[in-house]
C-alpha cells in the first residue's frame, strides 16, 4: 500500500483501462482473490485512521464496490472491531464475489441495519465504484449526505462515490468535500479523475494497493507530475548563462501583474529580466527591485528573449502580439494575451504557425481563457480538464497550462500529459497565476524544453504554497514570486 504524495511520479489509468487489468487480473488468480485483497486493504487503513474506533459504519451499495464493504467489515470483526453495515440492494442480484462476502460478513458476526448508526468513530463508503454512470439518489444520496455532514472521518472504497474517475466531476448536488478528514484507498490503478477537478477535495489523501496485480499492464492515460530534478549552477557561469526573460505587460492600472512576473523570473533564476510595461506613464525604475529592468514594451529585441506575454496586458497588448508571437524566442502567453488570441482569427493562425515551426511557446489559461480559446464553456473545460487540455495543445501545437485544482500540463501528442499535486487554496490570490508565469519563463530562458519547463514551474508554484507555515501571515503574489527557488 502506497501513500500518494505530490511528490509521486505514477501513471494514471481510465476507467477503460482500469477495467482491462481487472479481468486479466481476475482470469488469473482463484475466484473471489481481489475481493478479498481489496476487503483487507481496507480494513488496514481503516484500523489505522481510527485504530480505537467503537463503532465503524460501512455503506455497502448494489455491487462489488459494496462485496469490497462487505468484505472489509468482515476482517473488521475478526481483529475485534464492530463494524456495522448498511446495504442498499438487492441480494439476490450481487455479482458471485460481492455475494461470497456478504455471507463471509455474516459468518463473522457483523451487524447489518436498516439505517446507519447513531454515533460512528469513522464511515466507509463502498456505495458506488468506477463503474457507477448514474448520480446517488434517494436513500444512496441521504446517506451520502449524512456521512459528509457528520463531522467524521471518511474512508472512501477505490473513489468517492459518484465521482467520475475518468473526470474528477461529481455530479450536480453532491457535495462531498464536507467530512473532517477525508481517506480514499483506490485499487489497480490510480484514476486521474481522484487529482484534477474536485477529485482532490473528494477523495483527499490517496492511498494505492495494486492488490498484488503489479505485473498486468495496459496503456496510461496521464500521469503525476512527480518532484523535479535539481538543476544545480555550475562555477564557471555567469548572467548570460541563464538566459534574458522579457515580460510584455502593465498597461495602465495594471503594472503590479508585469512587475510580479518578472519578480518571478529573476528569483526564478534568469540571467536578466526586462520588463516592458505598456503604460507609457510607468515609473523608469522597480526602486524595490532595482535588477528589474523597465522598458517601453515597444522598443524590446525579443528575437533572443523569452517573452512572458499577457500579464496585466489589458486591451494594449493586442497590437504587439504579432511581433511577439513572430520574433519571440521563447514564449510563454498568460492572461489578457490569451483573451486577445481567442477573439482574433489571424492571431489564433500564426500561433498555431509558430507552434508547428517548433518555437518553444508555453500558454497558461484559467478554465475561463481556456473556453474563450475552445469556443466552448467553462463547465465543458472542467467536465473533462484532461481533455481539454489535449485538444488546446493539439490545436495550436503548443505546452498548455491548464490551471486549477490538479493543474493539467498538455503537450505534443506523443507526450503524455501530467496531473500536478501541489498546491492549495492559499493560491486563491490576485497575482500568483502572473508569478507562475514568470517561473515558467525563468526555466524557458534557461534552455530547459517547454514542456520540463512547465512541470518543474507548476510543481514548484504548488510547493512553495504547500510548505508555506500555516500560522504566518497569508501567502501574497509578491511573497511567492520572492520565494521562488532558482
Amino acid at each position: 500500500m502506497q501513500r500518494i504524495t505530490s511528490a509521486t511520479a505514477a501513471e494514471l489509468f481510465d476507467i477503460a483501462a482500469t477495467r482491462r487489468i481487472e479481468h486479466a487480473a481476475a482470469a488469473a488468480l482463484p475466484a473471489h482473490t481481489l475481493m478479498r485483497r481489496a476487503g483487507l486493504a481496507v480494513a488496514r487503513l481503516a484500523m489505522a485512521i481510527a485504530p480505537h474506533a467503537r463503532t465503524i459504519w460501512v455503506a455497502c451499495g448494489p455491487g462489488n464496490n459494496g462485496g469490497d464493504g462487505f468484505e472489509a467489515a468482515a476482517q473488521l470483526r475478526h481483529r475485534g472491531f464492530f463494524p456495522a453495515v448498511t446495504f442498499l440492494g438487492d441480494e439476490s442480484r450481487l455479482p458471485p464475489d460481492a455475494k461470497a462476502s456478504l455471507q463471509r460478513a455474516r459468518d463473522a458476526g457483523v451487524t447489518f441495519a436498516l439505517t446507519p448508526p447513531s454515533a460512528y468513530e469513522l464511515a466507509i463508503d463502498a456505495l458506488l465504484g468506477i463503474g457507477s454512470t448514474r448520480p446517488p439518489e434517494g436513500t444512496m444520496a441521504e446517506w451520502l449526505a449524512k456521512m459528509h455532514a457528520s463531522g467524521q472521518p471518511v474512508l472512501c472504497v477505490d473513489v468517492p462515490s459518484g465521482l467520475n474517475a475518468d473526470t474528477g466531476t461529481l455530479p450536480r448536488g453532491i457535495d462531498q468535500t464536507q467530512a473532517s478528514a477525508r481517506t480514499c484507498i483506490t485499487f489497480l490503478s490510480l484514476k486521474p479523475g481522484l487529482f484534477t477537478a474536485q477529485g482532490r477535495d473528494a477523495a483527499g489523501t490517496v492511498w494505492f494497493d495494486d492488490l498484488g496485480c503489479s505485473a498486468f499492464k495496459d496503456q496510461p492515460v496521464a500521469r503525476i507530475a512527480g518532484e523535479p530534478d535539481a538543476h544545480p549552477r555550475t562555477h564557471a557561469s555567469h548572467k548570460g548563462s541563464y538566459g534574458d526573460v522579457a515580460v510584455i505587460g502593465g498597461a495602465s492600472g495594471m503594472a503590479g501583474a508585469a512587475l510580479l512576473a518578472g519578480s518571478a523570473a529573476l528569483h526564478g533564476g534568469a540571467g536578466r529580466v526586462f520588463v516592458g510595461l505598456l503604460d507609457p506613464s510607468a515609473a523608469p525604475v522597480d526602486t524595490a527591485q532595482p535588477e528589474l529592468m523597465l522598458r517601453d514594451a515597444r522598443t524590446l529585441d525579443l528575437s533572443g528573449m523569452t517573452a512572458v506575454c499577457g500579464c496585466g496586458g489589458g486591451e494594449a497588448v493586442q497590437e504587439l502580439l504579432p511581433r511577439v508571437l513572430s520574433t519571440a524566442a521563447a514564449l510563454v502567453l498568460d492572461a489578457d494575451a490569451l483573451n486577445a488570441i481567442a477573439t482574433d482569427g489571424a492571431l489564433q493562425a500564426q500561433l498555431t504557425s509558430r507552434g508547428k515551426s517548433g518555437s518553444p511557446t508555453v500558454i497558461t489559461p484559467h478554465p475561463l481563457e481556456a473556453a474563450r480559446l475552445l469556443g466552448c464553456t467553462v463547465g465543458d473545460v472542467q467536465a473533462d480538464r484532461l481533455a481539454a487540455a489535449r485538444q488546446l495543445a493539439a490545436r495550436f501545437g503548443v505546452v498548455v497550462v491548464l490551471k486549477g485544482s490538479g493543474t493539467v500540463i498538455a503537450g505534443a501528442a506523443e507526450t503524455l500529459p501530467v496531473i500536478n499535486l501541489t498546491g492549495n487554496a492559499s493560491l486563491a490570490t490576485a497575482g500568483t497565476g502572473d508569478v507562475l508565469a514568470g517561473m515558467i519563463g525563468a526555466a524557458l530562458a534557461m534552455r530547459q524544453p517547454a514542456f520540463e519547463a512547465a512541470r518543474k514551474a507548476v510543481w514548484q508554484h504548488g510547493h512553495i504554497a504547500d510548505t508555506w507555515p500555516a500560522d504566518a501571515a497569508p501567502l501574497t503574489a509578491g511573497t511567492l514570486a520572492r520565494r521562488t527557488p532558482a
